[in-house]
């Protein structure tokens, strides 16, 4: 049985989600909250019950990973999202794998072939914002790791409930 997806939300989680939701949507969306909520309802139109979207990486810090290097440090456009569908089945729509079967490689300009089912909602994404976005998918398991062993900050930008759940 794996562990079920993060309901923890304590005041400061929640401040911090709220400060890293402002970050991405300046950094972007171009300040644009209707940007932002457009990608938001796209995702959410193709993301089955019982899959959590997150974002990480450069647009919810503001720099690169291991580096004080800006988002978008190179123009506009430059930087990509990191998006990632946590829990449900969505790992079986990967054909390529950091961890078999439980951690997808991202499906982006390196990895092209990695989810050939999600390759039109990426060309969509990327079209919606000028820039690459990379989807990928993971288990709640390796989800709950990256965040309590690895404290990778990550912005929840839609929680589907799966669609027994009566709450």
């Amino acid at each position: 049985m794996g562990l079920p997806m993060s309901t923890r939300m304590s005041t400061e989680d929640s401040d911090s989600q709220h400060t890293m939701r402002d970050r991405v949507t300046r950094l972007a969306f171009a300040g644009d909250p209707r940007r932002y909520d457009e990608f938001l309802r796209v995702l959410g139109d193709a993301t089955p019950a019982g899959v959590e979207v997150i974002l990480r990486g450069s647009a919810v810090t503001g720099h690169k990973h291991g580096s004080d290097e800006p988002f978008d440090a190179d123009g506009p456009g430059t930087s990509d999202l990191d998006v990632t569908f946590v829990g449900g089945d969505m790992v079986s729509l990967f054909r390529e794998f950091h961890i078999a079967g439980i951690h997808s490689v991202p499906l982006s300009e390196q990895h092209p072939f990695a989810s050939p089912a999600l390759g039109p909602l990426r060309k969509e994404l990327c079209a919606m914002v000028g820039r690459p976005v990379n989807l990928q998918a993971t288990t709640s398991l390796v989800q709950n790791v990256r965040d309590t062993v690895m404290d990778q900050p990550y912005l929840v930008l839609l929680k589907k409930p799966d669609s027994g759940d009566a709450s």
